[in-house]
């Protein structure tokens, strides 16, 4: 990685504030941030993270739903075991077809909300990684479309450009409230933006 990324990133306010309070990364703050103030993830509630590791968004999920709500991660790449009994880690692929089945084994009930922060390694090259990134959020609106109840929520990672428009427009067929959003953790310069989905219509 460059050097300079590699000294922005030591200067950056939530990574050195992640360090001293022991979260797994600095996304932490983004999901809690969020759904702090979108109430998009509650106490109790079963959530489904994908593209979990290194497993900020599960820490932040795990606060919010307490001991008696139930977080699962998934992600290619092996996530360091928690300690608490209501949090799981699978190894999967979001883009799999077989991972539905393999999520709703787990789940001790259909999922109050499915979060994603899935992303693809960086090209450089702007369009490719934006329609990339985009592919990521289709998987993992697909993913919550099976595995969510009615009435539940989705947030997903995406970059801003014209596919994020027919993918926010995408989501208003299935969610009663969509907006693109960006936490104030998530850092400025980036095009990283989050879409959200609140209120799962009943599917016919």
């Amino acid at each position: 990685m460059p050097k300079a990324w590699i000294q922005d990133r030591k200067k950056d306010y939530y990574y050195k504030k992640a360090k001293e309070e022991l979260k797994r990364s600095r996304a932490y703050y983004k999901l809690f941030q969020a759904a702090s103030k979108y109430h998009f993830i509650e106490y109790r509630d079963v959530v489904l993270d994908l593209g979990a590791a290194p497993g900020g968004w599960i820490q932040a999920a795990r606060k919010i739903v307490g001991s008696k709500g139930f977080v699962l991660g998934v992600d290619l790449k092996p996530i360091e075991p928690f300690t608490q009994d209501n949090v799981r880690t699978i190894l999967g692929d979001v883009t799999s077809e077989e991972i539905v089945p393999q999520i709703l084994e787990f789940l001790p009930r259909k999922a109050d909300a499915v979060v994603s922060d899935a992303s693809q390694n960086v090209s450089g090259i702007w369009e490719v990684d934006h329609a990339r990134q985009i592919d990521l959020a289709q998987h993992a609106l697909n993913i919550a479309l099976a595995t969510l109840r009615p009435s539940g929520n989705f947030f997903a990672k995406a970059f801003q450009g014209d596919l994020l428009d027919d993918f926010a427009k995408k989501a208003k067929q299935y969610f009663e409230i969509v907006k693109v959003i960006k936490p104030e953790a998530s850092r400025a310069k980036s095009s990283e933006m989050f879409l959200l989905g609140m209120r799962l219509k009943q599917q016919s």
